[in-house]
Order: structure tokens, then sequence, then C-alpha cells
């Protein structure tokens, strides 16, 4: 019952939180503890009655490791297409570092224990402790980075901003902005068919590499899926995210149209996004589009290591005191070693 009541505290966190902000990074976490205990907290309730329960229980035990085996060889095998498709940046070697990672680092903590003995078990459970917290923190981003893409905002947006992510050499959309441009087009549409007039707000400059701006060439693709020059107004100068979003709201304002606003984005980068808007003071939330499976993986990590780099006192304060008690452990024993 402690595991249930557990979950019950986690899950009353989540909807209050949820309720003062969705925005709130804190709601992950809040929403995948609220699931892990509780899925393990009824298990083992009913695995005091039920054999089925039980075999469960200890199929979700056994199937931990074999999990961290299967995400270690998928990220791999996933880096080879990022590599293959996409190119050689870094960005787009996460997926292969991570998978690399998953198997190096248990290696690495045997072998620092069979090195350096008792100093080495020390640092193992500090290797230990932070892989543990990366992947809880990752897990958590990533599930509420898919719920909160895919939540029913009670808004009613002035505008509808679509996010820019790069052209073709042409100077067309990509599919992964066609993405986002058609998943606007679905809300803009039912926003209008239920006697809201929100302006659609292609958002995005002209990048060094491209013919013209992201905003002329989404402004383009939308009047060719029939939405009238009346309903469009471009943020043709913004080159980040930030930039879209601060620029995009200082239009609306210029045109009388201030209020909450609705932002596009891939489903990926919803939850920074958010994050951001809400630092920025701006009255919006966000929906997330649909990215090409392949390019999913190292997609999140991205934006998993640009949080943690944007938040990263939240982690010095997580994990700080660890650090700091592992390295007097380390140090004591150093110190009892010399004569």
């Amino acid at each position: 019952m402690f595991l249930v009541a557990v979950a019950a505290v986690f899950a009353v966190s989540f909807a209050v939180s949820r309720r003062r902000d969705p925005r709130l990074l804190r709601n992950g976490v809040f929403l995948t503890a609220a699931v892990v205990f509780g899925v393990l907290g009824a298990l083992s309730v009913a695995a005091d009655r039920s054999p089925v329960a039980l075999a469960l229980l200890a199929l979700l035990m056994l199937a931990l490791p074999v999990s961290v085996v299967v995400f270690g060889v998928a990220l791999v095998a996933n880096g080879v297409t990022m590599l293959r498709k996409e190119g050689r940046s870094l960005g787009n070697q996460l997926s292969l570092i991570a998978g690399v990672l998953v198997f190096a680092l248990p290696v690495l903590a045997v072998l620092v224990v069979v090195w350096f003995g008792t100093v080495g078990v020390t640092v193992a459970a500090l290797v230990a402790l932070v892989s543990a917290y990366a992947s809880a923190a990752f897990v958590s981003f990533a599930v509420y980075s898919v719920v909160y893409g895919r939540m029913r905002h009670g808004v009613v947006p002035t505008a509808v901003v679509v996010h820019g992510a790069g052209l073709r050499p042409d100077g067309t959309v990509t599919p992964l902005l066609r993405g986002r441009l058609d998943r606007a087009l679905r809300v803009w549409r039912t926003e209008t068919a239920r006697g809201n007039r929100p302006l659609l707000v292609p958002s995005g400059g002209q990048g060094g590499d491209e013919a013209r701006s992201e905003a002329d060439a989404m402004g383009e693709y939308l009047r060719t899926q029939g939405v009238p020059a009346e309903a469009l107004l471009l943020e043709d100068r913004s080159t980040t995210t930030r930039e879209n979003i601060e620029r995009s709201a200082v239009l609306l304002r210029g045109a009388g149209r201030p209020g909450p606003l609705l932002l596009v984005t891939s489903d990926y980068h919803v939850l920074r996004t958010a994050s951001l808007a809400r630092r920025l003071g701006v009255d919006a939330q966000v929906v997330g589009a649909r990215t090409a499976r392949y390019y999913v993986p190292s997609a999140f990590l991205r934006e998993f290591v640009a949080l943690l780099v944007e938040h990263r006192w939240v982690t010095v304060v997580a994990l700080g005191p660890f650090v700091v008690l592992a390295a007097a452990v380390v140090v004591g024993q150093l110190t009892d070693l010399v004569p």
C-alpha cells in the first residue's frame, strides 16, 4: 500500500501543478512518478492474491535490465541511421553517443572498481547515481513532451504561430516544416469552425543559406492550402525559438491582437518552447506536430540536453551534494592510503 500512497501523492501533485500551469517542467516528473509507482503499487498489492500479478511483477523486474540493453541497441541503430540520412553533425550523433554510453558506463564502472578498489566503488556509485538521474529526467521529459503536445488547451487564441524549421535549397518548405504547417492548419480550421478568427503567423527569418525567409515560404504554402491573405501575418526576422516567441508577440500587439497564443512546433520541441514562453512571460501554450520516426530519438535527446543546459542549476542542486559527498569519501580514502 505504501507504493500506492506514493503514487497518489504524485498524481495529486501533477493535477495541482498542471492546473496551475501546464508548462511547468516538474509536471513531467510528477506524472511519470505517479505512473511508475502506481503500476508497481497495484501489482504489489495484487500479488498477495493473484499469481498472475506476482508473475507480472517478476517479469517487470526482469524486464528492466533487458530493456536497458534493447534501448542501447536501438539508440546505436538509430545513430547509424541519422548519420546516413542527416549527416555527421554533433546533434545527429547524439543517439549514437547515448547508445554507446549505455554499454560503456557499466563496463567502465566495473573496471574502476577492479583497478581502484574501495575508491573505485565510490566513483562507480556516483556514476550510477548520475546515470539514474539522467535516465529518470529524460524519461520524464519525453513522456510529458508527448502528453503536453497532445493536450487540449482551454484557450481561445488570437493567433496561431508556426515556428520555422529551415527550407529546401530551392526555397520551399521541408517535410519537417510542412508537418508543423499542417498541424497549424488543423488548429486554425478548428478555431474558425468554432466562430473564432485567429490569425496565422508564420515565424522565421532568412538564414545565410536560404533563398528567402522561412515566413515567406510558409505563407506561400498556407495560401495554397486555402488560407486567405487577410488571415496571415508574417514574422520574417526571427532566427531562434526565443525570437520566434518574442517577435511574434510584439508583432501581434502592434496589430492590435494581443492575447493568448498557440505556438506550433515539432512534438520533440514543445516542452522547451513552452518553458521558454513561460520564462518570457508570454501568454502562450504549445501544440506539437509529428516527426519522422527515425528523427525522434536524436531530436528528443538534443532538446533534453538543451533543457539541462538552460536549467543547469537544477541539476547542480539535485546532484551537487552527492558529488561533494563522493569527493569527500574519495579524498578520505586516499588519505588513509598515504603512509
